[in-house]
Parts: C-alpha cells; sequence; structure tokens
C-alpha cells in the first residue's frame, strides 16, 4: 500500500521509502484497523498541514469497516494518527531498477523493497576492479540515486553500499548490477537490512 507525503514525510525526497503505520477512527466508516504504508511520491500542495498523507484508494479501502470502502474513500480528508515503522518485505530482497536514461558515463537506479527504515541517507558505487574507491552518488529523486561520472566510463559490474537514514546502518549489495547492464532493467541483490 503507498502514499504521497506532504513535505515534512517526504523530506524532499529522502523519506521515500520510509513506511508509516496510519489509522482513520472520526469518520463513521472507518474500522480502526491500521495499515502500513510505503511513501512513494510527493504530495504536492499539501503544505498546509504540518504533516500530510496522500493515500491510495487501495489504502484508504483497507481502513474501511466492511462494505464501507467506497464511502470513506469518498469522504474527502480524513483525520487520522500515524506513527513511522519499519518496513518489512519478507523474503524479498533490495531491487536495483536502472534507469532508462543510464549510460556508459551516467548511472542512476531507482532503490525498490529496502527493510528497516525504508529511507536511505546515502548510497555509495564502487566499480570493477576498485578495492577502496566508493563513490558517493547522490539523491535524484525519491527512492532514485545517481553518479555522473564527469565524461569517463564506468566500469561494472557495480557494487552498492546502502546506509539507512534512522538506525545509520550500512549494507553492501556486491556486484549487483553486472558487466552488460542495461538501462529500463532491474536487478536484485541478495541482501536486505533486518527490519
Amino acid at each position: 500500500m503507498v502514499s504521497a507525503g506532504g513535505p515534512s514525510i517526504f523530506k524532499s525526497g529522502i523519506g521515500c521509502g520510509a513506511c508509516y503505520e496510519v489509522k482513520c477512527s472520526t469518520n463513521s466508516a472507518c474500522s480502526g484497523n491500521p495499515v502500513t504504508v510505503v511513501i512513494t511520491d510527493e504530495c504536492p500542495g499539501c503544505v498546509s498541514e504540518s504533516v500530510h498523507f496522500d493515500l491510495s484508494g487501495t489504502s484508504i479501502g483497507a481502513m474501511a469497516k466492511s462494505g464501507l470502502a467506497d464511502l470513506l474513500r469518498n469522504a474527502g480528508i480524513l483525520q487520522v494518527q500515524y506513527k513511522k515503522v519499519d518496513c518489512k518485505y519478507p523474503g524479498t530482497t533490495i531491487a536495483f531498477h536502472v534507469d532508462p536514461g543510464s549510460d556508459p558515463n551516467y548511472f542512476a537506479t531507482l532503490i525498490e523493497y529496502t527493510n528497516g527504515d525504508g529511507d536511505l541517507a546515502s548510497v555509495d558505487l564502487k566499480q570493477a576492479l576498485d578495492t577502496d574507491g566508493w563513490q558517493p552518488m547522490q539523491q535524484s529523486w525519491g527512492a532514485v540515486w545517481k553518479l555522473d561520472s564527469a565524461g569517463s566510463t564506468l566500469l561494472p559490474p557495480f557494487s552498492l553500499r546502502l546506509t539507512s537514514l534512522d538506525s545509520r546502518k550500512t549494507i553492501v549489495a556486491t556486484a549487483v548490477i553486472p558487466a552488460g547492464w542495461e538501462p529500463g532493467k532491474t536487478y536484485r541483490s541478495v541482501v536486505n537490512f533486518n527490519p
């Protein structure tokens, strides 16, 4: 289940991937049962409240009493209670979707299914044959991180080092992007944070 977040939740993109438990209780159609949502986008124009969730229709429907999902989806603004929780993708490893605009001199990837904090403080890339040289990537937008090599060719395979935002845990997806990688393809790691 997904949600866009207002500025205090989306945090200029750093909050993308974080998970929140959200429940409504003031509408008569609310079941009082929480749903867990992952922040996937920014809610433009949602700056009037200090905290704002623009929940998907599926997420809203899941908070409703049986048979009242449409009524709750059509209610407009709902008062909610929320708390940040660990993201949990049981049996799933982190995936790296290579941005379609990537080429031998520019690499960008969407990082998905990150357990634990969900949001990342930093991502570093190590090229083939480089034993110590981690290069910091820049956050491009949301959960997309990029590295522009300023005209020099990047040498795959690439290893990616991820550091979580709140807990500051670090894991390495070794050689996760293979030689011969292709823009638009998704590559699965064999690692994930412990939730």
